[in-house]
């Protein structure tokens, strides 16, 4: 008996975080996205996940939409495939939730789609929890606990469920933000209901924790010896988030909070740039990178900060990349690794293994850096 497999694919989701958008949610930005140079994704990190499951070809059948909506990916990797909604335009959030609905009326065992938390909004509305679910992340935002942590580890989940193996289902939210507010350096995250998810915690990421850091003085500790160890003629790239944004107050420079930033000597040279920007100012110089990881899940790449581009990682050098957080925030990872995602799997290889987290002043650990495939801390 074939396992019958869903699919659906936002092709414009994540369209805008290469060029600074804050998210692709609407026509007019995914439009404008493209005008300034994105690329869209969401069907490559579609067909990362899929390829996992080339060997069980034989058992599964997938059915999906027409087109960059799932049809083409399905049928470029061999899969057999089958229509089951067709969309007669640009993709809207209403082809999404139609899509979803017919999946459900077939009795597909599994819907797997490829989006952000737009997608898994439209989802959750269609249908809700009577049908498991699964998402492949390819949106700027990911704060729903219904995605896998990386496109492989999507493909990891449905492997287990097509061999047979016991994978409990569990109730995970579905969250979102406001986009207009996000791209204001504003997170206001609003539960909207709540999908079942094929539940193996190695491959399913946690909520979005939005706590802010609570430990000021640690914080100011970590600021503090950021700044001191920084060298004249270097640029800095200065990544999302509060922890960074604790160094950029640091040296009195305003920070973009949901973006990147440029320094050197200490002076702002640019705020809140685009992947291409980043490439064209760092080329030939000295560069640092300074990030963090999100808390809850422990992404350093892939989540909110894809203007940090696989072409510039590989520019500045696995040694030359600054990892702060507080140890408060890496317990509450209970040992899982800090996950590289960053849509280019060599690179997310290159970056594995045991990394130089800065905790406090002149205080490190070391910590794991796993696989793009989930795997905690295995060695491929």
């Amino acid at each position: 008996m074939s396992f019958k497999l869903g699919l659906i694919v936002n092709p414009v989701a994540g369209l805008g975080g290469s060029v600074a958008l804050k998210g692709s949610d609407g026509v007019d930005t995914a439009a404008k996205a493209i005008e300034l140079g994105a690329e869209p994704k969401a069907n490559l990190r579609t067909k990362a996940a899929l390829e996992v499951l080339l060997p069980y070809q034989a058992d599964i059948c997938i059915y999906t939409v027409n087109d960059a909506m799932g049809e083409n990916t399905a049928k470029e990797l061999g899969f057999t495939t089958e229509v089951i909604y067709h969309s007669e335009r640009s993709t809207t959030s209403t082809d999404t939730e139609l899509a979803a609905k017919a999946l459900h009326q077939l009795g597909v065992d599994l819907i797997l789609f490829a989006g952000g938390d737009g997608t898994a909004r439209n989802i959750c509305h269609a249908v809700g929890d009577v049908v498991p679910v699964l998402g492949i992340p390819a949106g700027c935002k990911i704060h729903s606990g219904v995605y896998a942590i990386t496109p492989k580890a999507a493909g990891r989940v449905v492997e287990m469920l097509v061999k047979g193996e016991l994978v409990t289902l569990a109730d995970a939210d579905v969250m979102d933000i406001d986009e207009a507010a996000f791209r204001q350096g504003t997170v206001k995250a609003k539960r909207y209901g709540e999908m079942q998810v094929p539940s193996e915690v190695r491959y399913v990421q946690a909520v979005k924790n939005g706590g802010k850091e609570t430990d000021e003085l640690v914080l100011a500790d970590i600021a503090a010896y950021v700044v001191s160890e920084m060298d004249e003629d270097t640029l800095y790239i200065m990544g999302s988030g509060s922890t960074v944004g604790a160094v950029m107050a640091e040296m009195g420079l305003t920070n973009t909070l949901l973006g990147v930033d440029l320094v050197k000597d200490q002076q702002l040279l640019g705020e809140d740039l685009t992947a291409q920007q980043l490439l064209a100012l760092s080329e030939g110089c000295a560069v640092k990178l300074v990030i963090t990881l999100i808390g809850g899940q422990g992404h350093i790449f892939g989540r909110g900060n894809q203007q940090l581009s696989p072409a510039l990682i590989r520019a500045i050098g696995r040694d030359n990349i600054i990892v702060l957080a507080t140890k408060t925030k890496l317990q509450a990872l209970n040992g899982r690794p800090l996950i590289a995602d960053t849509g280019d799997s060599e690179l997310d290889d290159e970056l594995s293994g045991y990394i130089r987290v800065t905790t406090g002043f002149n205080d490190h650990v070391m910590y794991a850096v796993g696989h793009h495939d989930g795997l905690q801390g295995e060695e491929k």
